[in-house]
């Protein structure tokens, strides 16, 4: 049995960090039902679009339910009520208030579930001046100072490749749900992408709150390492991450710079951040006419941390990432086999592969609507 296979939770949510959380938990076990508009969660037409159905959409829901509902007609308002009492969690990721106009906020869910995990994302939460605001990844991303420390130095700003405000707003709200469903008594999660954003530059803002100076890019440099970024090699790039002493006499003895073992500007770690600039130069003409694979190879045997800039045909076909498994075959609903990157998570040895491909746009109306009907007989018990 998967750890929360007894939990049932309805989402009503669209595009990113509401259905990342869903199909976290739905990973997991839980019976995620996703309530759509008549028009469907409009990640549906984000392309690449396979005979009719979007790969972004598919790698966010798997493993779940599709409900049509039209919350502004009162029946199916109702019904999105009767699905609510028989769950666990509700996640929704509207703008604030939107839930309350719909007759579906907390306060409305509280009194008839007293029980029930109540989790929004937002933009910036559901109080304060900004809480009636939207926002999508890459604002959030500029508003919390993400993008100030993401590019090279002197170039203009740039967003983080991956959309991490979104996801990691997901994550928060996967875990926090999970902890008050713990204590059995319901509640309320408010998550706002801001605050994730915020939180996970956890080094970034503790620079700032002991030096009273703001972090800046760097590129793949680091402020407080170096060796510690990518470097030129051959005709390419490598990154190269040595952290401690006994790694920096490593990569002196591999790239052909053991004169500086014991040159001042590198003694420590924070000396060699303070000179990295001058450091890079100096290892980056060692390098300049080495073969990237056999530089690689050496700094693998020798146990200093350092990897390819993969571009992503190349990440997913990593023997890492064959050996564990990650890279699934998913069937979309029309049919059409393609592929996704799966659960990553191993519990007690075992990983749980996709159990269901995302479902067609209002595939489980009918079901679900047949045994709201057949529940409706017998009280109806929260997380039943």
């Amino acid at each position: 049995m998967l750890p929360l296979a007894d939990i049932r939770v309805i989402e009503f949510c669209q595009v990113a960090a509401g259905p990342f959380c869903g199909m976290l938990l739905a990973d997991m076990g839980a019976d995620v039902i996703k309530v759509e508009p008549p028009t469907g969660d409009t990640l549906r037409q984000w392309p690449p679009i396979t005979n009719g159905d979007s790969e972004n959409f598919a790698s966010l829901n798997r493993n779940k339910r599709s409900v049509v509902l039209d919350l502004k007609n009162p029946s199916d308002r109702d019904t999105a009520i009767e699905l609510i009492g028989t769950a666990s969690i509700l996640i929704e990721n509207n703008r604030a208030g939107v839930m309350d106009r719909l007759g579906l906020g907390y306060e409305a869910m509280r009194a008839r579930f007293p029980k029930l995990v109540y989790c929004s994302i937002s933009a910036f939460g559901q109080t304060g001046p900004r809480a009636n605001e939207g926002g999508f990844d890459v604002t959030v991303q500029a508003m919390s100072g993400i993008m100030s420390v993401t590019g090279e130095e002197d170039g203009g700003p740039v967003k983080c490749g991956v959309p991490v405000s979104d996801f990691t707003a997901g994550l928060y709200a996967a875990y926090a749900a999970l902890a008050l469903l713990r204590t059995g008594q319901g509640g309320y999660v408010d998550v706002p992408m801001l605050g994730a954003s915020l939180a996970i530059g956890a080094l970034q803002t503790s620079e700032y709150f002991g030096s009273g100076r703001n972090p800046r890019k760097l590129g793949s440099a680091h402020p407080r390492n170096a060796p510690y970024q990518a470097f030129r090699c051959g005709s390419g790039h490598i990154v190269i991450a040595a952290g401690n002493d006994k790694l920096w006499r490593e990569v002196c003895a591999i790239v052909g710079i053991e004169d500086l073992v014991d040159d001042p500007r590198f003694a420590t770690t924070s000396l060699r951040a303070r000179n990295q600039a001058v450091l890079a130069e100096a290892i980056e003409a060692k390098l300049e006419h080495a073969d990237p694979k056999e530089v690689l190879a050496r700094l693998a045997k020798a146990g200093v941390p350092s990897s390819p800039i993969n571009d992503y045909s190349e990440a997913l076909s990593d023997p890492q990432v064959v050996h564990a498994g990650w890279v699934e075959a998913l069937e979309l609903p029309n049919g059409t086999v393609t592929r996704t990157f799966g659960n990553p998570i191993t519990i007690n040895g075992k990983r749980e592969p996709v159990r269901s491909a995302p479902p067609a746009l209002g595939a489980d109306t009918a079901e679900v609507r047949s045994w709201l009907k057949e529940l409706a007989t017998r009280p109806a018990k929260v997380g039943s």
